[in-house]
């Protein structure tokens, strides 16, 4: 028997502890502590990014696959990660105008789709449902998409995972990949919990239709006005769902009251680095899509997706591309869309009618200077990621350029962001225009960067120059 003087104390206390631990399971995520949901197995396993990581796709006939990969359809596959083997998971080439001019130059490099849930119900990959493999198409420093997604997390916005892969198909070397994570279920549950709200992703079904709703205008309260947001819903939505939704872009589109409606601080850190990467084939630009849609409990914000044609590359994507290094590095921060566009995204633009919140926004491009570019820490992510990933680069199969253009295109982003750190401080500072009307009136308009060549980051004359290169590593594919 236990003969303590103190004995009835110690149980009470012991009681008392077990209550309190009781207490801070159920009640954790109210009092601040990190859900388990927000760290799953698959964050520490494929999407740690301190190394390169190995996807092996075991596919009855490659050469097929490739035949059919515009048409977006899904096959079955083994997908080897790690070494480990998950079976029957959905397979089929991605993008919109990556994929179309991969096909139009004849080439097989696609981005790629996993999606473990696609034949089996509840698949998964230690929690997480579908995830992309980024071919790095029109990127040939290999960083563009993961430098902007480094630069969202860095500023607190909800942003897919990712790490770099060495794809190989039926054993035979196919490339270096990035993996990414798609936002669907496991997203939502990592990054807003087990009670996580509705997920979208808006886009156009033709470029010649008004989309509205892609923009984000509220047209009406009938939900059949925004069919390119509810078709594109990534959950199950109901008529309480569209209505919620419906009713935060009413509020939107009055100016007053967002804050009602809208994440506001979450969406100025998303336009922060959004602005900084110079990305029109985003919300901002011409389409306006290429945004992932949140909401909850009636407020939205928007969540980033594609990034191969950021830090002013999105010319190759353009009828009348403007390629002026000094018009595209210096591009204002305070209107960074031209006027026609600006006033139909009302998402941007009502923010920024707000006094307090465009102060906030300024606040927020002065933080990540300060403590992202100002500090080097944006020079130590490229530097250590690309001497991680460069043999897999020099040994790349299906490359879209050579090592040595790799390296050019690794020395040309630095230099972009240099030189945009310090246009942007420069018009923060009221050193240089930070609007395009402000633009017209000074002939000398910010910091000389008629010495970079964005081609260096890629162009058409890789695509011409790869489809060589790709067919023999298809040939190869068994």
């Amino acid at each position: 028997m236990i003969r303590h003087r103190h004995i009835d104390r110690i149980c009470a206390a012991a009681i008392l502890l077990a209550l309190i631990l009781t207490g801070l399971l159920c009640f954790g995520e109210v009092l601040g502590l990190r859900p388990a949901s927000a760290a799953p197995g698959y964050a520490s396993r494929l999407f740690d990014d301190d190394r390169v990581h190995t996807v092996d796709l075991r596919v009855e006939d490659w050469a097929a696959f490739l035949e059919n990969a515009p048409a977006e359809e899904y096959i079955p596959c083994t997908a080897v990660i790690d070494g480990e083997e998950f079976y029957q998971v959905g397979l089929r080439a991605k993008g919109n105008n990556s994929l179309r001019l991969t096909e139009e130059y004849g080439l097989s490099r696609y981005s790629l789709k996993l999606e473990f849930d696609h034949y089996v119900d509840g698949g998964n990959y230690h929690g997480l449902d579908k995830l992309s493999l980024d071919a790095s198409f029109q990127d040939n420093s290999y960083l563009k998409t993961y430098l902007a997604y480094h630069m969202m997390a860095y500023m607190e916005a909800p942003a897919p995972l990712c790490s770099y892969a060495w794809v190989t198909v039926n054993g035979a070397p196919w490339g270096l990949f990035l993996a990414i994570e798609e936002p669907e279920e496991a997203f939502a549950r990592r990054n807003f919990g087990p009670d996580h709200g509705a997920l979208y992703k808006p886009d156009y079904h033709s470029l010649n239709a008004e989309n509205a709703d892609v923009a984000l205008w509220y047209t009406g309260d009938d939900p059949a006005l925004y069919p390119n947001i509810f078709d594109n819903a990534k959950f199950s939505t109901d008529g309480a769902d569209r209505e919620r939704l419906i009713q935060a872009l009413r509020v939107l589109s009055t100016g007053e009251d967002l804050e009602t409606a809208i994440n506001v601080d979450e969406v100025l850190r998303y336009f922060t680095v959004q602005v900084f990467v110079m990305n029109w084939d985003s919300y901002l630009g011409h389409t306006g899509h290429n945004y992932f849609l949140y909401e909850e409990d009636g407020v939205i914000s928007i969540l980033p997706w594609d990034y191969n044609l950021a830090f002013g590359t999105y010319a190759l994507g353009m009828t009348d591309p403007i390629r002026d290094p000094d018009v595209l590095i210096n591009w204002p921060i305070n209107t960074p869309a031209r006027g026609e566009t600006m006033l139909k995204r009302p998402l941007y633009h009502n923010l920024m009618k707000n006094n307090d919140y465009f102060a906030r926004y300024h606040a927020y491009f002065d933080h990540l200077l300060t403590e992202y570019f100002e500090s080097g820490r944006y020079e130590a992510v490229i530097r250590q990621t690309q001497a991680m990933i460069a043999p897999y680069v020099q040994a790349d199969p299906t490359a879209f350029c050579s090592y040595e253009d790799h390296l050019l295109a690794v020395d040309t982003l630095l230099e972009v962001c240099r030189l945009r750190s310090e246009s942007v401080r420069g018009q923060l500072e009221g050193d240089y225009p930070a609007t395009l009307a402000q633009w017209a009136e000074r002939p000398v308009f910010g910091v000389d960067a008629s010495h970079v060549d964005l081609r260096a980051l890629g162009d058409f004359d890789d695509l011409e120059a790869a489809r060589e290169r790709q067919d023999e590593a298809a040939a190869v594919v068994e």
